[in-house]
């Protein structure tokens, strides 16, 4: 089946050439069956004048038989044939048992309907004979006698040929075919014309929209006339104005958000620090004091630990939205870069690492770091073991894979993980982590010009790094 055009374009365009097709078939039609009524009927007028005409001028006593009248001869009703004949004619006159006739046509090409009726008026048919139309117009001849009028019993029958006229109407068809196809093609000249005209403003107005979208907020159309089209220009170019100044606005807003989040981040690194030193005190002598002030002292130890890497996440958040981030590239060793990660934090045991030694790529170290410490600490806090990390080197790049046996994440939070402070499940809004961690593990892994992704497991959760070979 072929698909129907969908376009604008294509549409106006066959709905124009439509429309000129129905007009000139309707046109034409009209015309052809009223040029062949006037034609038929000019025919049938002109034949019946004729015949009257001629059977009037008949001069001889011609009657119905009375006592003692002799009946007309052969001769008789061959002058009045001859009187009716004409050029392509055909004539049979007809007198009881007598027939006289011009031309090759018998009684038997005379309907039987026509016969009867010439018994009353003069009447016409058209009939095909022998592959040819003609028009048969039969008539009885009346004479007066006295003060009255009376059949004479002799009825004339003249066959009019009608190819004249067949081939007028042959022409006149191909005429109004010729015609039609001139307007029709008129018509699509037309419509192209008339839909570039109509589809040039649309065109600008798709165009500029795709600019909008591409960010050039200053993007206006010129306002030409004032039809439908103008207008919609003008409320384009008011909507992009304003569109231009709320995003201003946003940006203005952003950006203050950002310095005020870099701002903070940074103020609360010198009490951090204080609070740390005091913390580490605490820790010491936290197994001397009482029960109750131990479990306090821990808590605020926590508490602080939390801060500490709240404060971090939010200065390495805030340099990636400032656009401060890069990238210091240095062949590293994979697995060894793996394992240093997992010593530095005490993991080591609590995960199995499935990476070949010698395995080295070009990665900034720190980052790959953060990568890694982030997708395993997630997988320690909210998952359960054992935590497998596996790398492998591909055609393209670098596969690193971290997957836990927990719970796992359930489905639909899972388009969500990589989100700023989500936390998957209500009983985690209270959970240690900041809820940035996987944010910015996957701000590590885009900057490498990599990929990140996170699918649920039976059981578990796998996450997957694809990092390009630089």
């Amino acid at each position: 089946m072929i698909p129907l055009p969908t376009g604008l374009r294509a549409r106006l365009v066959i709905t124009f050439t439509l429309v000129a097709v129905a007009a000139s078939l309707l046109v034409a039609t009209i015309g052809f069956e009223l040029a062949k009524t006037a034609l038929v009927t000019r025919a049938e007028t002109t034949a019946l004048d004729q015949v009257t005409r001629e059977l009037g001028s008949i001069t001889f006593p011609i009657g119905r038989l009375r006592p003692g009248e002799a009946a007309p001869t052969a001769r008789d009703l061959g002058r009045v044939a001859h009187a009716l004949n004409g050029p392509g004619r055909s004539v049979l006159i007809e007198y009881g048992a007598q027939i006289a006739s011009e031309g090759p046509m018998s009684m038997s090409d005379v309907p039987n309907e026509l016969h009867g009726r010439a018994k009353q008026s003069v009447v016409t048919q058209r009939k095909i004979i022998r592959g040819e139309l003609w028009l048969i117009v039969g008539a009885e001849v009346y004479r007066e006698a006295g003060n009255r009028i009376e059949a004479t019993g002799l009825r004339a029958f003249v066959f009019f040929p009608l190819q004249d006229d067949e081939r007028q109407l042959a022409r006149l068809r191909i005429t109004f075919t010729q015609i039609g196809v001139v307007v029709v093609l008129i018509a699509l000249v037309v419509a192209l014309l008339s839909a570039r005209q109509v589809l040039l403003p649309v065109r600008r107005l798709s165009a500029a929209a795709q600019a909008l979208g591409e960010g050039r907020l200053d993007t206006r159309l010129p306002v030409h006339g004032q039809d439908e089209l103008a207008e919609l220009t003008s409320r384009f170019n008011d909507a992009a104005a304003a569109l231009e100044l709320s995003v201003s606005e946003l940006r203005s807003l952003e950006a203050m958000s950002r310095r005020f989040v870099a701002d903070v981040s940074h103020e609360l690194r010198t009490p951090l620090t204080s609070m740390t030193a005091v913390a580490d005190m605490l820790s010491e002598e936290a197994g001397r004091l009482p029960e109750a002030p131990a479990e306090a002292v821990r808590l605020v130890l926590r508490e602080i630990e939390r801060l500490r890497e709240l404060v971090e996440h939010l200065i390495e958040v805030s340099r990636f939205d400032a656009g401060t981030a890069t990238l210091n590239l240095e062949p590293v060793n994979v697995a060894e870069a793996i394992d240093g990660c997992l010593d530095v934090r005490g993991w080591s045991d609590q995960v199995i690492v499935k990476a070949p030694q010698g395995l080295a790529v070009n990665l900034d170290p720190a980052r790959f770091d953060v990568i890694v410490a982030n997708l395993v600490g997630n997988a320690l806090k909210h998952g359960a073991p054992p935590v497998l990390v596996s790398a492998r080197a591909t055609p393209s790049g670098l596969e690193v894979k971290v997957r836990d046996h927990g719970q796992g994440i359930p489905r639909e939070a899972l388009p969500h993980v990589f989100d700023r402070f989500f936390k998957a499940g209500g009983g985690r809004s209270r959970s240690q982590g900041s809820g940035l961690g996987l944010a910015i593990a996957r701000a590590n892994v885009h900057l490498h010009g990599g990929t990140i992704s996170v699918r649920a497991q039976n059981p578990g959760t796998l996450f997957t790094v694809w990092l390009p070979h630089a």
